[in-house]
């Protein structure tokens, strides 16, 4: 994403001689706002809501809080120190893997500044900072999906706030902000990587530190609204516009060529999943449709600004499938519970993207980041740096999660909550409150 600002073409209109001062570009800077408003409603309304309602009843609000509470204390820790490790400079070889810290408490970042005059992304710096920050936010919230139910709320704070600084912040620098992957010429778009792998990722090595819930896979764990779920997809989708078209960092053509990928893979992967269930259980449902869309959503967006309708229909076909699998197949054999699959959609569809990236993008070098297809056509090559950064990604996320959960539960005195507390529902044994009084 940050790549973009270093390499795309100016698509603005504003021209200005070289020793004149730049001025504001108004169009950009209103479709920026308006994306990372759109990219905002997208954690704490359309995943709270889409978790929300698969979870039981007596855990509905609870899980609601883990996802609000995460937007809230992620975005604190992004302006805290987030945003100068992923974004900042260092000197030397350490700038590889993060930005440092010149710019905690965004120290010397000034509200006249803008994002990029160099380039002519002249919108203020500080919208860049706040839309950055709600990619933060929500990467950490997916995780929660796989550790709802069972997971202390105090734990659960203290690991978002740390995960964001430690675990999010320099796999975003490596790839966007100008460290190791960005240098090797990873192409992702708007986080397939970054936000899609390291989410989906964590909450799997979440899910298998803090163990199964009490009955899993002995008793029926119903979920208490599709409806609500459904609804919370939707909304996701129409936050996703923001997370995507907002990702070309301006009212340009890319945004228009991520606006258009977007809808087709969305909608060709809710088809797909629709499909898949016919066939094999003989009835679409709509829990299905919600989770095939925010598969072929997942799978995109690495993609979304590099492809053509033809690669996001693919991209979108194929992501629905590995998603189903992941899902309906995956998980069962291998018996974790992962307990809203967001390892199952979001890590497996943004695996795919990742790698999809490399070989359906367009070799079109207005398009195109700096990289081994834009530099000499060598597709193999991309493909080869889509491998490479997934694996880091991978690896990083994975050691990562695993010190950062000892340290939050070290702190909070375990991880999980006591058996009755779970037995009788966290939103009356932890908040005192119930999602419905009926």
């Amino acid at each position: 994403m940050k790549k973009l600002l270093l390499s795309i073409p100016f698509f603005g209109v504003l021209a200005f001689a070289d020793e004149a001062e730049p001025v504001l570009n108004s169009g950009d800077t209103a479709w920026m706002m308006i994306s990372t408003a759109l990219v905002m409603l997208m954690t704490p309304i359309g995943l709270a809501l889409f978790y929300g309602g698969m979870t039981r009843a007596k855990n509905i609000l609870n899980t609601y809080s883990m996802v609000f509470g995460a937007f809230a204390i992620a975005f604190i820790a992004w302006i805290v120190a987030g945003f100068s490790i992923a974004f900042g400079t260092m000197e030397g070889p350490m700038n590889q893997f993060i930005g440092g810290f010149s710019h905690v408490m965004l120290d010397g970042v000034s509200w006249k500044d803008f994002a990029s005059v160099e380039l002519g992304q002249l919108y203020p710096k500080f919208i860049f900072i706040v839309f950055q920050g709600t990619f933060a936010a929500i990467t950490i919230a997916i995780a929660s999906g796989s550790v709802i139910e069972r997971m202390k709320f105090s734990t659960w704070m203290i690991f978002a706030a740390i995960w964001t600084i430690v675990v999010y912040a320099p796999i975003a620098h490596m790839v966007w902000g100008g460290g190791y992957l960005f240098n090797e010429g990873a192409l992702d778009f708007a986080g397939g990587t970054v936000v899609h792998m390291n989410g989906g990722l964590a909450g799997l090595v979440l899910a298998l530190l803090i163990g199964k819930r009490a009955g899993y896979s002995k008793v029926a764990m119903k979920p208490v609204s599709i409806i609500l779920t459904a609804v919370g997809a939707g909304l996701l989708w129409f936050g996703w516009y923001g997370f995507n078209a907002g990702s070309a960092f301006g009212a340009n053509a890319i945004a228009g060529v991520a606006f258009l990928t977007t809808t087709v893979a969305a909608s060709v992967a809710t088809l797909t999943w629709l499909a898949i269930e016919s066939f094999v259980f003989k009835k679409p449902t709509l829990l299905g449709a919600a989770s095939g869309a925010i598969a072929g959503l997942v799978a995109i967006t690495p993609a979304a600004g590099f492809v053509s309708v033809g690669g996001a229909l693919i991209i979108g076909i194929v992501g629905a499938l590995i998603a189903f699998f992941g899902v309906a197949i995956l998980k069962k054999k291998l018996g974790f519970d992962d307990s809203l699959d967001a390892f199952g959609i979001h890590f497996l569809a943004g695996l795919w993207g990742a790698i999809a990236t490399g070989i359906f993008a367009l070799n079109d070098k207005d398009l195109l980041w700096d990289g081994p297809l834009k530099a000499d056509d060598d597709r193999l090559g991309q493909i080869f740096v889509q491998f490479e950064s997934t694996l880091i990604v991978g690896a990083y996320t994975l050691i990562g999660t695993v010190v950062v959960y000892y340290i939050a539960s070290l702190l909070t005195g375990g991880a999980r909550v006591n058996e009755d507390k779970e037995s009788q529902g966290l939103d009356e044994s932890v908040h005192g409150e119930r999602g419905f009084n009926l």
